[in-house]
């Protein structure tokens, strides 16, 4: 048997032909460039994040450039994030010349720790970038106290969270900016790269807009140094289709991660993942904490199933930060987590009999140890 990470094939399948029939309509009209399928979804996931205002963009790495721009970060400012985390979040703070402070995370949930931020903050401290990590939201009411108490903005990296939930409330929708990502593998993907910035600023989105095409308004006229950041018609037209299925599909990914719990939760070698009380999970990953990760890994792959590490370094010590003066050893959480972590398939279309084949050779493996 085959267990992938994650296999579009099958997501794909009952709704190519409603793909086709959209994208035909960009083909008929050679409206490329922010064509009427943009806004039309635009609105749309207006209404599903229950905001104000989502402006697309051309990735989720673009969204937190133009979120950190429109919020005037600049040139030795300090913005607060997690170490655990994928390097776009801190690369795009270096990317407006600003500097990434590095907090540790929490141990249950692998988000970032709110006591810890406090004691972060200086007086170049701008804003904070949180993470919600591997789908399930970090603990927004402690983090806005916080903001709103030093006067820091807030952007909310959602890239693997879109449609997860705190205390009731969409993620994404609690600070000054949101952004998402709409890469292949996240829960809703594009056949491409894809990205957007929520706010409920009609300021801040009016600056996105500009930002999103080199900073103009009107054309040819330049109040701010913007991106070439769009998000592509044909894209928005493949994400349009998609969304109406997303409830269903993440429903799916919470039906399935009850069914590892069930069968995993006997094995004293992992942990399975901790969801905060307030917090309602998406489950973008399903992360364990393993004993003997690296092995169990090569277990997996060798009998043919999906799986990863996010991630295997946290960004305080990666070499491209070094010049920041962390240390190995300052963030002792995440650097031992990292050493922890394995994600395995949990994609909303797995069969039963994959997850029992997945679960069989978790257990196969630690019965031999």
């Amino acid at each position: 048997m085959k267990v992938p990470m994650l296999d579009l094939n099958v997501q794909y399948e009952p709704i190519m032909d409603d793909i086709k029939i959209e994208l035909e309509k960009v083909f008929e009209s050679h409206k490329y460039i922010l064509g009427p399928q943009v806004k039309e979804f635009e609105e749309d996931m207006q209404k599903y994040c229950q905001c104000n205002h989502a402006v697309g963009c051309a990735s989720g790495t673009d969204a937190l450039v133009l979120a950190l721009k429109a919020l005037e970060i600049q040139e030795d400012d300090e913005v607060i994030t997690t170490t655990f985390t994928f390097f776009a979040t801190a690369g795009s703070i270096s990317r407006v010349g600003a500097r990434p402070v590095f907090v540790d995370i929490k141990p249950d949930t692998f988000n970032i720790d709110p006591q810890k931020i406090e004691n972060a903050i200086t007086q170049k401290t701008k804003a904070i970038i949180v993470v919600h990590l591997f789908g399930q939201p970090a603990e927004m009411d402690k983090i806005m106290e916080i903001a709103q108490k030093h006067d820091l903005k807030v952007i909310e990296d959602n890239a693997q969270g879109i449609g997860g939930k705190y205390d009731g409330k969409i993620a994404g929708t609690f600070g000054d900016i949101g952004t998402l990502s709409f890469f292949p593998s996240k829960n809703l993907g594009a056949m491409g790269d894809a990205g957007m910035c929520l706010t409920n600023s009609d300021e801040l989105a009016a600056r996105l807009i500009q930002l999103r095409v080199h900073g103009e308004n009107p054309q040819y006229f330049h109040k701010w140094v913007g991106l070439n950041s769009r998000l592509d018609t044909i894209q928005a037209a493949i994400l349009k289709v998609k969304l109406p299925h997303l409830k269903k599909w993440s429903d799916a990914r919470r039906k399935n991660a009850q069914y590892y719990y069930k069968n995993l939760n006997d094995i004293p070698q992992i942990k399975t993942p901790f969801i905060h009380e307030k917090a309602t999970s998406i489950y973008n990953q399903f992360t364990l904490i393993a004993e003997d990760r690296d092995r169990l890994l090569k277990h997996l792959r060798k009998n043919n199933i999906g799986c990863a590490v996010y991630y295997p370094k946290p960004l305080h010590i990666q070499e491209c930060f070094s010049k920041l003066g962390y240390r190995k050893g300052d963030m002792p959480i995440a650097e031992k987590i990292s050493q922890k972590v394995i994600s395995i398939p949990i994609y909303s279309e797995i069969l039963k009999d994959q997850q029992d084949y997945v679960i069989e050779n978790i257990k196969e493996f630690y019965a031999q140890i």
